[in-house]
């Protein structure tokens, strides 16, 4: 039987995948050679340079002579991320509201917190981020802002960033997503920041490589978590998995935010640790650092080497029921999680999961995030991304934030 030649617009389809395939590769491992390319995509040469040509002229990638050589003859050109396209990424927290402009391989180039005095409304984080967005854009006018991410600490439905819970926030059924949009004039995604820490770590950190990955991730908000199986994220039927913050612990606990005792999140909180050392406002990097200083200079009865070993007792509670019902290969901590574990001296690492079953924590390793601070945004920016990558060419009949 003779194959049915494409029509044109099966060949226009074929072209947007594959535009796109090279473009997430280029994104995911901050520029491939051509030759990596083709035997990734198994397309043929001549195929591989019209594509990067194309995603060349519409000013997503650059060819550069700088790949390492290997063997003889003249080294294949690689293929660079643009570092003129950016999406903004935010996180609206307690005291803070983050955001930064992210470029292609996952690299914050801006960066800006916001302090607060208060919880925010989701009319004032609208307002603050649109305000931050339009000022770290003017700052860098060589860059065009394409989309936006949020990472919200709470439930978040994917389809129209409506926030239906964030409990330290006090948000309940809020959009977020839409007035957000209209604010700035650009595509707008929110998703679970936990979902997107996990993601981001799983991409360009800690998790790379993980088969089976549990990530728990600790903030103002509280813990959340996410999980990667075989490779690929299970967020649940509507995308709420991973609520490992309100794993019941102690029915005799400290209320939680949702309403019950002895959460995760309620018997291991981050404010605690922040009193511990006495800082105002940290992110999770300044936290870390002065919560290790603390606990070395401690004695063994100083407040900041007590409290940590309080909340280690706890994680470990959690991360046995964990371990035993899903079994990962790789465990990720972030946030003030992995501030705990960096504080945490041979024993007490070896307790977080010895009381597991054997044969389920055999080959589970634990490892902090490696993307520290800048997780949450890293995580953001991919949700604004996805749309962008999937159809590169058609993604820019949007105006930039500095068109619109």
């Amino acid at each position: 039987m003779t194959p049915r030649r494409p029509t044109p617009m099966d060949a226009g389809a074929l072209r947007r995948r594959n535009l796109s395939a090279v473009l997430e590769l280029v994104h995911r491992h901050g520029g491939v050679t051509r030759a990596d390319l083709t035997r990734a995509l198994g397309l043929n040469r001549s195929t591989i340079g019209d594509l990067v040509a194309v995603l060349v002229e519409h000013g997503w990638v650059d060819e550069r002579d700088d790949a390492p050589r290997s063997g003889v003859g003249r080294p294949s050109p690689r293929v660079a991320p643009s570092d003129t396209r950016v999406v903004a990424a935010v996180n609206p927290e307690l005291d803070v509201i983050d955001v930064g402009l992210v470029s292609l391989g996952g690299q914050i180039v801006a960066r800006r917190r916001v302090a607060l005095d208060h919880v925010p409304s989701v009319a004032e984080t609208v307002a603050i981020t649109a305000q931050t967005v339009r000022e770290l854009a003017a700052e860098a006018p060589h860059v065009e802002v394409r989309a936006v991410g949020v990472a919200v600490p709470g439930l978040v439905r994917r389809r129209d960033g409506q926030v239906r819970l964030a409990p330290h926030l006090g948000w309940r059924e809020e959009p977020l997503a839409a007035p957000l949009a209209e604010a700035l004039g650009m595509p707008v995604s929110a998703s679970n920041d936990a979902h997107l820490g996990c993601r981001a770590e799983q991409t360009f950190g800690a998790g790379v490589g993980a088969g089976t990955m549990l990530y728990l991730n600790g903030g103002p908000s509280g813990i959340g978590g996410g999980l990667v199986v075989d490779g690929r994220p299970m967020d649940g039927t509507a995308g709420y998995a991973g609520e490992l913050g309100h794993l019941g612990l102690d029915p005799a606990g400290p209320l939680c935010a949702c309403g019950a005792r002895g959460c995760l999140e309620a018997l291991a909180p981050r404010d605690a640790l922040v009193a511990a050392v006495g800082l105002e406002h940290p992110d999770d990097d300044a936290l870390e650092e002065a919560l290790v200083a603390a606990v070395a200079a401690e004695d063994a009865d100083g407040a900041a080497r007590t409290e940590v070993a309080r909340q280690l007792r706890w994680l470990a509670v959690a991360l046995r029921g964990a371990v035993n019902f899903v079994n990962p290969d790789r465990i990720v901590l972030g946030g003030h999680l992995a501030a705990l574990w960096r504080c945490a001296d041979e024993a007490q690492r070896a307790s977080l999961i010895a009381d597991a079953l054997p044969a389920s924590a055999a080959e589970v390793t634990i490892e902090p995030a490696a993307l520290g601070a800048q997780r949450l945004l890293i995580g953001a920016a991919e949700l604004a991304w996805d749309e962008l990558i999937a159809d590169p060419i058609d993604a820019l009949t949007t105006p930039a934030l500095a068109e619109a």
